[in-house]
């Protein structure tokens, strides 16, 4: 052997058809679960779904969207943020006295109003998909283009200060409002620092949320806005609370739809994960030596993934799920890209979340650090549709892009903040028998002037073609 051969390092990593020996499979597995965790939980608390069953529809999601996708795409999936407006919506009309309850964790009332809308974002997720795996994405581009999406995240991300706001402090009593407005900042200064400070330190800059809630936590304890009463009469074992979705109320479908167009803001953040994990699973595998995975090509079969997780978790009571980013830079850290590594993962997920002590503890997390976790969070889901915007290199000195944007934008954020309860009264029987929703009416609206200039096209583009 050369000492060129012999000086050579050794090459390190797991592609998706890997199993790792047992040691490493629990090792890494546990990152990834500790990744997604801060999250997966965060959601749960903000909307007041089940903690413990969100982690183990979380968990047993993955688990089936692995499979459902042939192993072959390497995804870890948790709650997502961008359906949150909408489900606090649905608590606010379905189960107000709970909601509105701080010292109520769980409103089984409004939980089985959003799985209907939960199921129906799964099934749309899964026809775009078998349509994508037909006609191919360009079809569906022309549909949803950049401008429509990015400006959907934006909506998204502003209609949910009120929330945002109103936990750091604003719903607070008059009494202990100055409390919970200073840890609430704090929370979110730390955070801030986290992200920043930790970024690129391997595991570490992969949790800014769970140390910003952890430091924010601590803040709280001596405000005395941390209770642990419900912690010490926890059970150590308790099963999470399963609900079934409410098909038969009438009010539901409406509010269903509500729920399952958000899926307009999630496609194209899950299309750019495949994109993202695509390089690097591709650049493991040269430097292995063997065959590229090219999962960028599966576009299609990744959203039938993500419907099959919707499945699952609406089915069950959890948060409405996507793929997470975070865990996918972990995986491009580690070199781990493992479907088994995720699976154990999952299964890890599902048995935490039998445990009573650990969805209690969460539950005890003060509202004034949950709103300056959201500041930051909710800001980040707003910014990163002026991303996706940027990235497609949209044209806004076109009037086409300039309309579809601003009647989103306005029509979006605007109901929300002026019209009464967010509803532009347009009745429709049995599904917006109260009006429809701003988020709601924004997606449509913007979905339909595209599709006029789509239809009936510009002299610019007649002549381009």
């Amino acid at each position: 052997m050369s000492a060129e051969t012999q000086s050579k390092p050794k090459i390190i990593g797991f592609l998706p058809n890997d199993v790792p020996p047992i040691g490493a499979m629990l090792s890494l597995g546990f990152q990834q679960f500790l990744t997604m965790f801060p999250a997966t939980v965060l959601v749960a608390a903000l909307t007041k779904f089940d903690v413990g069953m969100t982690l183990m529809a979380s968990g047993l999601g993955t688990i089936v969207a692995l499979l459902v996708a042939k192993r072959k795409i390497p995804m870890y999936y948790g709650s997502s943020f961008s359906y949150i407006a909408v489900i606090i919506t649905v608590m606010s009309k379905f189960a107000p006295a709970c909601f509105k309850d701080p010292n109520q964790f769980y409103c089984a009332e409004g939980v089985r109003i959003a799985q209907v809308g939960i199921l129906l974002t799964a099934v749309f997720e899964i026809l775009v998909g078998l349509l994508i795996m037909r006609v191919g994405k360009a079809a569906l581009d022309k549909v949803l283009p950049p401008i429509i999406t990015g400006s959907m995240a934006m909506v998204i991300g502003v209609a949910l200060a009120g929330s945002a706001l109103g936990n750091a402090g604003n719903w607070a009593a008059p009494e202990v409002a100055w409390k919970t407005w200073v840890v609430a900042f704090i929370t979110l200064v730390a955070t801030i620092l986290f992200s920043v400070y930790l970024r690129g330190k391997g595991l570490l800059g992969m949790l800014p949320i769970l140390f910003g809630a952890i430091f924010g936590y601590l803040v709280a304890i001596p405000f005395g806005l941390v209770h642990f009463e419900t912690v010490l009469s926890a059970q150590w074992i308790a099963a999470p609370r399963w609900t079934f979705p409410a098909f038969g109320d009438p009010g539901a479908w409406g509010m269903a739809l509500s729920v399952a167009l958000i899926f307009i803001a999630t496609v194209p953040e899950s299309t750019a994960h495949l994109y993202q994990m695509s390089l690097y699973i591709d650049k493991l595998a040269a430097d292995l030596k063997r065959e590229p995975f090219e999962i960028k090509k599966l576009i299609g079969l990744n959203l039938v993934a993500d419907g099959s997780d919707d499945l699952v978790v609406g089915l069950l009571g959890g948060c409405a799920g996507t793929n997470y980013g975070e865990n996918n830079s972990l995986m491009a850290i580690t070199r781990n890209y493992s479907t088994a590594v995720l699976m154990t993962a999952g299964i890890m997920a599902v048995v935490l979340g039998f445990f009573g002590k650990l969805t209690a503890l969460v539950n005890t997390l003060p509202p004034a650090v949950v709103g300056g976790l959201s500041i930051y969070l909710f800001g980040i889901i707003g910014m990163q549709g002026v991303a996706l915007i940027q990235s497609e290199k949209v044209n806004l000195f076109d009037p086409k892009q300039l309309a579809v944007g601003a009647i989103i934008l306005i029509c979006g954020i605007g109901g929300n903040l002026a019209l009464k309860d967010g509803l532009f009264p347009f009745i429709i029987p049995y599904l917006f028998p109260s009006g429809i929703p701003a988020i709601v009416f924004a997606a449509i609206l913007g979905i339909l002037v595209n599709l006029v200039f789509v239809i009936f096209k510009t002299p610019e583009v007649e002549a381009a073609e």
